[in-house]
């Protein structure tokens, strides 16, 4: 296929091909894959400044997206490229193969840097969804970190690079510019940018007033943000809160096993973000259905969401979805209730085959389908079974079918279980709460009350 950039991609582009090390914040849908293998295919080939490149991706991303993009443009089809995944033996074969790109996922990072040691070789490096590197105390990081001198030029990708805040921002600005803008060292960056408190789950950090504008002055020379509302003429999603309504028993079984497991998890302590954050992933699992016991066991409680489940995909007369959930025992119920036949988002397979419209019901999980799959070509029905609080993964699950090359306006279901946490989750991803710090703080309040009502 001819590849016919938009102005906005020549920009890009050019942004890219001019600096040593760049960040290309662009919003999901505008081609942050074609770009780079556009600015790799020139600096390789044409002005031979580099023999080979390396790609750090989320692991389906590394699987298929850089393959499938490759050779589907003209002028990047001659581009080798190397998958190191697999066993350690199979990523060695493929890091002796001769190719123009080598793609490894972000969990073998380390691996990477400890097999390379002193030989590391790779001048050039593009990391594929650069907020994965923004917990600045992971492994991944301190790899990467270490080998970061003997690299001459990083393009950093991202569409989200604060989610949950600009104390995510420090590790991967560093990781371009090596601290030369934000500070060598994260306590550098909170002592300039940010004031300190402290809430029951720690020690918390708010933006300085007119801090937010200075980091963005300071990053301006390296970091190009677009968003797609203004290059793209797409349709705003078509948001549907589905209720699923629990009968009184059903919600009483509910309340009860509510307040059981803050008694399980809290033992009558403090609430903190730890044990707080484990309460909702139990009030969670109760909201969709089933929750694990003590011994691993499924425990079934209702089959409100799976009933709504089945109306919604038969109402889509044979149209395919794509139904996201959170817990194991989400997708195996799904898959045994469900009458129309169900595939779960494995590897390029499955992306083949949903995109060419042979999958009627595709099952994934956010964390793993979050990053640079296409699936825009396939249709543009989602159904959220069991949300997540986790901004990041939802937004990026939703431009899997919210993103350019999607000829229809894409419909969004949510099914959210009345009276439980799923409404709480609902309006934090909504924007009424940002950050994940505000959303522990209000659920701790409710938990605070439940242990007054318990009498705990």
């Amino acid at each position: 296929m001819q590849y016919v950039p938009h102005d906005y991609q020549i920009i890009a582009a050019d942004w890219v091909r001019e600096k040593p090390y760049a960040g290309l914040l662009l919003d999901m849908g505008l081609g942050k894959t074609v770009i780079s293998l556009t600015v790799i295919e020139e600096l390789l080939y044409d002005s031979l400044q580099y023999e080979k490149v390396l790609v750090i991706a989320p692991k389906k991303v590394a699987e298929d997206t850089w393959t499938r993009e490759a050779r589907k443009w003209d002028h990047t089809r001659h581009l080798r490229v190397s998958r190191v995944l697999g066993t350690a033996e199979q990523r060695k074969a493929a890091l002796r193969a001769k190719a123009d790109i080598y793609v490894i996922n972000r969990e073998n990072v380390v691996w990477l840097v400890e097999y390379l040691g002193d030989n590391w070789d790779f001048e050039f490096v593009v990391i594929d969804e650069l907020s994965s590197f923004k917990n600045h105390r992971s492994k991944r990081f301190r790899a990467l970190r270490k080998v970061r001198p003997l690299m001459k030029r990083v393009v950093g990708l991202t569409g989200t690079p604060v989610p949950n805040g600009y104390l995510d921002l420090w590790s991967q600005i560093y990781l371009l510019d090596r601290g030369e803008r934000l500070g060598k060292t994260i306590t550098d960056y909170r002592r300039r940018f940010f004031d300190a408190s402290y809430r029951p789950w720690g020690q918390e950090y708010k933006l300085k007033p007119g801090a937010e504008e200075k980091i963005n002055e300071l990053i301006k020379d390296i970091c190009l943000s677009m968003k797609a509302k203004d290059y793209l003429k797409m349709e705003e999603p078509l948001l549907i809160d589905v209720p699923v309504v629990l009968t009184d028993k059903e919600m009483s079984m509910y309340q009860t096993l509510q307040r059981e497991a803050v008694l399980e998890i809290t033992g009558g302590e403090a609430i903190t973000a730890a044990n707080a954050a484990a309460v909702t992933t139990k009030l969670l699992q109760l909201s969709n259905g089933a929750v694990y016991s003590e011994t691993g066991e499924v425990v079934h409680i209702h089959n409100q969401k799976l009933e709504r489940l089945d109306e919604l995909i038969e109402a889509a007369n044979g149209r395919p979805v794509l139904v996201f959930y959170s817990f194991r025992h989400d997708k195996d119920r799904i898959k045994d209730y469900l009458k129309v036949k169900v595939r779960e988002l494995n590897g390029p397979k499955d992306i083949e085959d949903w995109n060419r419209g042979k999958i009627p019901v595709l099952l994934a999980h956010p964390a793993s389908a979050g990053h640079g799959l296409n699936l825009q070509d396939g249709g543009n029905i989602m159904i959220w079974f069991g949300l997540t609080w986790n901004l990041e993964y939802y937004q990026q699950a939703v431009a899997r079918l919210h993103r350019q090359g999607q000829a229809e306006q894409v419909t969004i279901y949510r099914l959210i279980t009345e009276g439980t946490v799923d409404e709480d989750v609902a309006s934090s991803l909504s924007g009424k709460e940002s950050t994940q710090e505000e959303f522990l703080e209000r659920l701790s309040a409710r938990l605070r009350g439940l242990q007054k009502e318990g009498g705990l």
